[in-house]
């Protein structure tokens, strides 16, 4: 039975992550990108002084939403900066050799793009239930946005989703965690269990609101902690970094040669690899983080900011950071692998302390992550349900929890890839169908802000 489960799932997730619909997922961003006249580069520093650059100014917070938009990013970072940042990261390099690392970027570059739009559509097509309860996300901009006919798209969407939270947001996860635990610090994979229910079902009880606070301290922490890490690693090995750069760039379009451990890797598994793992990474095209985006005390154009610096930060500082310290410490040559290849990475560059600093990353990481898809889980279901499945829905994930630290995940992981890739689809349809609201929404922010600085 098992068998024949992998079996059909490994058929499904060919047709999902194969060529065909990488080519969709790039270029959705690259259409998005070019029909937004490259927005994300022509006006890259007014993002950042219109999303993190407002916290160094005195500019106030909109009205409307449950979350300040700090807090909404975090959330959605909480989810996205996870263990695809260690573990994705290194088996795309694992796989691919490092030319995947190149891909990586075009994916993160265009993905800006995509997740402006998702971000901002999050915010544009959300409903407002009461005086805190907001509602939004791929399902509502595909259900409004589009129209009536196209709700069995939306419902589609919310129910790949839902399935989803369970897999890559709750149980994978947490086996991970407990695995870092385990081989990090001795601690048994029950305790871990049982510590993980806790701690999360303490936060995810309470609502996104809490969920909010707890992103907002733990997010910025974890990032800055892992990113010191790398960095004094890349430092220490700076004289090798133009040699390293050469390679990324030679083997993006052409073969990798074998050496150690690594067994060397075709231009197509470069692209592959490169491009899966960095949307697996920024999730800029599978649309989750909409939902925690359409919670945000802001207006559309300005949130989808925020989406730009999202997946800048995930990819392009977080991501590169993992694929530096891999590469620059030779530890590809050891044919490891995911998050032990990034391990190896981090200990041969840190000799001592570098250990810890994975395993305390890949626990926090883990941790956050839950979190925040958790809620993506809920909403989905929601969506489907009505407001009545959220307290079950919660407390089922809690129990789900223990259930994924103790057990063994490989079947789960398949499917939970394969699940990421299903949610991608209908939200693609969406972006490109409404491609048009998004260039109207920004072109009239644009047009206000001109303006603004005309009075």
């Amino acid at each position: 039975m098992l068998e024949t489960f992998l079996s059909i799932n490994d058929a499904v997730n060919a047709v999902v992550w194969g060529p065909p619909f990488l080519v969709l997922l790039v270029g959705t961003g690259l259409y998005l990108t070019i029909r937004l006249d490259f927005f994300q580069f022509k006006h890259f520093k007014l993002s950042w002084d219109k999303s993190f650059g407002r916290y160094f100014s005195k500019e106030v917070e909109e009205e409307g939403g449950v979350l300040s938009s700090f807090q909404a990013i975090s959330s959605a970072m909480a989810a996205t900066l996870g263990v695809g940042n260690i573990a994705g990261v290194s088996t795309a390099i694992s796989l691919g050799g490092s030319g995947a690392v190149f891909w990586m970027w075009i994916s993160a570059l265009v993905g800006m793009a995509t997740k402006f739009g998702e971000a901002q559509l999050g915010v544009k097509f959300r409903e407002k239930h009461g005086e805190d309860d907001y509602t939004g996300g791929v399902m509502y901009y595909i259900e409004h946005g589009m129209g009536g006919k196209w709700k069995w798209l939306a419902v589609l969407y919310a129910f790949f989703a839902g399935i989803a939270a369970f897999g890559i947001g709750n149980m994978v996860q947490s086996n991970t965690l407990a695995h870092a635990a385990e081989s990090g610090f001795a601690i048994p994979t029950w305790i871990t269990g049982v510590a993980v229910s806790f701690f999360v079902g303490l936060v995810i009880l309470g609502g996104i609101k809490r969920i909010g606070k707890v992103a907002e301290r733990l997010v910025p922490v974890m990032a800055i902690f892992y990113f010191i890490g790398g960095f004094v690693i890349i430092l220490m090995n700076i004289s090798a970094l133009p040699g390293v750069m050469g390679d990324i760039f030679a083997n993006a379009f052409s073969p990798a040669a074998a050496f150690g451990g690594f067994a060397g890797a075709s231009v197509r598994m470069a692209v592959r690899f490169g491009i899966a793992r960095g949307v697996f990474s920024n999730e800029a095209g599978l649309g989750a983080a909409s939902i925690v985006h359409a919670q945000a005390k802001n207006q559309p154009t300005r949130q989808g900011m925020w989406g730009i610096w999202e997946v800048f930060i995930d990819t392009i500082v977080v991501g590169s950071i993992t694929a530096f310290v891999v590469l620059l410490t030779g530890a590809l040559g050891t044919g490891e692998t995911g998050a032990v290849l990034a391990a190896e990475g981090f200990s041969r560059g840190l000799p001592g302390p570098g250990g810890y600093i994975i395993n305390i990353s890949i626990i926090i990481f883990a941790y956050t992550t839950m979190l925040t898809w958790s809620f993506y889980g809920e909403e989905s279901w929601r969506y489907l349900f009505g407001k009545k499945i959220v307290k079950p829905y919660r407390f089922v994930f809690v129990i789900l929890l223990f259930v994924g630290a103790v057990g063994a995940l490989e079947p789960i992981w398949l499917l939970a890839d394969t699940l990421n890739g299903l949610m991608a689809a209908p939200n693609l349809v969406a972006l490109i169908v409404l491609a048009g609201v998004i260039v109207k929404e920004k072109d009239d922010y644009m047009a206000t802000l001109d303006k603004d600085k005309a009075a």
